[in-house]
């Protein structure tokens, strides 16, 4: 063996086995030498029963000493998330719903989270798309669209004709007679069936299906009146999709379209000038619930409050009711779906001096959000303090390049890219969090003598987790 190669080993021999006779360097030890027989012995025996106490007493203390969530994280405290988190590490399909107001209309910061979590977690398909374009600026990346011959009407939309607040999951309906027609163009073409949803009523008529041309389906809506839904599965490496309406009147909501394989589908749901009353007060609760549960969402993110800043009244009076009264909606309907309440970005406006500065009443709907969240035990993520808190849209506004339109609210798409990533690194370190705690509860289960249950403090949260 090379006199070098000798050198090294005998170097870091002698470095590791100095504080085994060095009393002062006895916190330097980096392996006791007694525990090297334990490389022969099969199985590893159990450690004896104080040195299992030890370690559940550093997992606890590791637990309560855990330094206080950064801005940029996710505020859970109950472990709410770990439904969510639990779904993504199963690996089967995980559905996020994500509710917001103009800024999610374009897919703006969904499209980036949905994208980085896809990367890592799968692509189960685009999600959910509205039947026709409620406002010229509607989008969802990867889906192009046209149509034409629909009557649209928003929930709680003054201008609109249908006050009933039956109108789906996307909170629009769309209703057309023959000659209604609405064309998708899917960039990704390994999807493999879109699903149709609709209202049955009595005298309702039927519509058709097309995959690049070809027929692959109908569906007629007469019936009693209740959410309906029709899936069609079309050859693989379609791209082009055509709904026709052939007979009668329809009342239609969206396409969602979907993958064969496992990983996330993360619709966005965006209603231009919506606020929270949006989900407390105009859907029709029965109605609404039932759409939740056909989408049995892992996950619903309410994205709310740009809009109500501009009122400091009502953020001042009802705006934590109201969030509050959303919050217990999505509860009743979907119990076991993990609940995000996103705080708006920062809302600039001109000062008397001439700065940008932030709207005076939105660290103070920030606050309340943050407290409906704790009240309520869903979790909280503070998109306004991790983007970087009061005056950012100046400074965004102000810096080159621009990441945010001259009416200090609406980012531009590299500013919104940063949102939809501070977004999905507060979810991955939320999950890593959950994957820790599971870790910890194994080793912990796996170190503790026949017959005895752990009754460690703070970790009876994760193994109701582990059981999800």
């Amino acid at each position: 063996m090379p006199w070098k190669t000798i050198l090294a080993i005998a170097t870091f021999a002698g470095l590791m086995l100095i504080p085994q006779a060095v009393p002062s360097l006895q916190n330097f030890k980096t392996f006791d030498p007694q525990t090297i027989s334990l490389v022969w012995q099969m199985p590893v025996p159990k450690p004896p029963p104080e040195k299992v106490a030890t370690l559940r007493r550093a997992i606890v203390i590791h637990q309560n000493a855990a330094e206080p969530p950064s801005p940029k994280s996710v505020v859970d405290p109950t472990q709410q998330m770990d439904h969510f988190y639990a779904s993504l590490l199963k690996g089967g399909v995980t559905r996020a719903v994500h509710y917001g107001d103009s800024p999610t209309t374009a897919d703006l910061i969904t499209a980036d989270a949905r994208a980085l979590l896809q990367r890592q977690f799968g692509d189960a398909g685009s999600g959910f798309v509205l039947i026709a374009r409620p406002w010229a600026w509607y989008g969802h990346r990867g889906v192009e669209m046209e149509s034409s011959n629909w009557k649209i009407d928003v929930a709680g939309d003054p201008a609109s004709a249908l006050k009933d607040g039956l109108h789906g999951l996307g909170a629009a309906s769309f209703r057309g007679s023959t000659g209604a027609v609405t064309r998708w163009i899917l960039k990704d073409t390994q999807h493999s069936r879109v699903e149709i949803s609709y209202l049955a009523q009595p005298n309702g008529g039927s519509f058709s299906m097309e995959a690049d041309g070809v027929v692959i389906g109908s569906a007629d809506t007469d019936g009693e009146q209740a959410p309906g839904y029709a899936s069609f599965n079309f050859p693989p490496g379609s791209k082009n999709f055509t709904l026709r309406v052939t007979s009668g009147s329809v009342r239609l909501y969206g396409a969602d379209f979907r993958k064969a394989g496992p990983g996330v589908v993360y619709s966005s749901v965006g209603i231009n000038g919506a606020n929270i009353r949006l989900l407390s007060q105009r859907m029709n609760g029965p109605h609404w619930a039932a759409q939740l549960q056909h989408y049995q969402p892992d996950l619903v993110v309410v994205a709310f409050g740009t809009n109500e800043s501009g009122f400091p009244d009502f953020v001042d009076g009802t705006w934590g009711h109201d969030l509050k009264a959303a919050v217990l909606r999505i509860r009743a309907a979907v119990p076991s779906a993990s609940i995000l309440l996103m705080s708006p970005m920062d809302r600039g406006e001109r000062k008397k001096d001439g700065e940008i500065g932030t709207v005076e009443a939105m660290p103070r709907l920030v606050d309340i959000e943050s407290k409906v969240a704790a009240e309520t035990g869903v979790a909280f993520f503070n998109t306004f303090q991790a983007m970087g808190g009061e005056g950012t849209m100046g400074k965004w506004y102000n810096g080159e390049p621009r990441l945010v339109g001259a009416d200090f609210i609406h980012p531009m798409p590299l500013g919104a890219k940063i949102v939809g990533e501070l977004l999905y690194n507060a979810l991955q370190e939320g999950y890593n969090g959950y994957k820790l705690r599971q870790l910890e509860e194994q080793v912990t289960r796996a170190r503790e003598p026949e017959g005895e249950s752990s009754d460690a403090p703070g970790t009876s949260a994760g193994s109701e987790a582990s059981k999800r």
